[in-house]
């Protein structure tokens, strides 16, 4: 059994990370095991850095399996690469924890360790804390010079689109501590987008050169898209008909859809905005990706968000969610 926090980190997490050190063409110089990591960058490329914090009881269900917490915690953090259009480098990870649970850590571990190989991205260092549980995961990524999508060039006219469904997260809280034999289709199909969100890296890594601001859906549809008009000083129009809802979410909870598609958060798409006059590329674009892509709005002059129903009244979004 390991008994030290060098021990823990060579058991559990050196060996199966340094696999990326042996891939070719591999960023990784250095990884675990010295003061800092080393990456290469690409000729030509800035590097772009994101960093987040998981809390257990805030951010994941008290008990949650470790091998889920992994995927879900990198795929969490790997989606805010995707909505710069970063290719992705390496990840740090400082974990906190109660107590050394060595079956805990050996699922938690080998998880990690094949989430990020499907996300071609190597796990370079961290640290490990005793503690309430608690993950803060670090990515980096690179793109070339002045091509990172940010959410400050959005302009009036532009289209706003949005990947894949809205709303099916937030819809599986309330199935999260139903017995499995118990659950129906539906519910297990939200559970499942919990569980298991998409970091949508190739649709980002296409949208270089292309969309104008893009941002991923983490605290809700109607709150991050805010963060893109207010940057960019604009405001937008959503029509609520055209935002796409899974039939998963549409059998289970139809009356509330609409405020947990807008709302809800946890969905990991990417929302983005482009020139209208390339209505054709994007639509090529879902073809080629074989992903749904949907124009949901429109920017236009001014600030705020405005939503409107099908029937022409307005939708009133509640905020999406909030640490304090």
């Amino acid at each position: 059994m390991p008994t030290s926090e060098f021990q823990l980190i060579q058991h559990y997490f050196k060996a199966g990370a340094a696999a990326a050190l042996a891939q070719p063409n591999s960023p990784v110089r250095c990884g675990i095991g010295d003061d800092c990591a080393v990456l290469a960058l690409p000729v030509g490329d800035e590097l772009l850095v994101s960093v987040d914090t998981l809390v257990e009881s805030i951010h994941f269900p008290q008990n949650y399996p470790s091998d889920m917490l992994a995927r879900r915690a990198l795929a969490v953090c790997v989606s805010d690469l995707a909505a710069c259009g970063a290719t992705p480098l390496g990840f740090t990870l400082a974990l906190t924890m109660p107590n050394v649970d060595e079956p805990w850590l050996a699922s938690f571990a080998n998880a990690l360790i094949v989430a990020a190989g499907e996300y071609d991205i190597a796990l370079v260092g961290g640290d490990t804390t005793r503690g309430p549980l608690c993950l803060s995961l670090q990515v980096m990524g690179s793109a070339p010079a002045g091509a990172a999508i940010l959410r400050s060039g959005a302009r009036a006219g532009d289209i706003i689109y949005v990947s894949g469904q809205l709303g099916d997260a937030r819809a599986a809280l309330d199935y999260l501590n139903k017995a499995a034999h118990e659950l129906s289709a539906a519910e297990q199909a939200l559970l499942d987008r919990y569980h298991a969100p998409t970091p949508r890296l190739a649709l980002g890594q296409k949208l270089r050169g292309l969309a104008t601001a893009a941002v991923d859906v983490s605290d809700g549809l109607a709150a991050d898209l805010g963060h893109i008009l207010s940057v960019s000083g604009v405001a937008a129009v959503l029509h609520t008909d055209n935002l796409p809802l899974s039939p998963a979410l549409t059998e289970t909870c139809a009356e509330r859809a609409i405020e947990f598609a807008l709302s809800g958060g946890d969905d990991y798409e990417l929302c983005f905005t482009v020139p209208a006059e390339h209505r054709e590329v994007v639509a090529r674009l879902s073809a080629e990706l074989n992903l749904n892509i949907s124009e949901i709005g429109y920017i236009e002059a001014g600030e705020g968000l405005t939503c409107y129903r099908a029937d022409g009244g307005v939708f009133a979004p509640a905020a999406g969610y909030q640490h304090f």
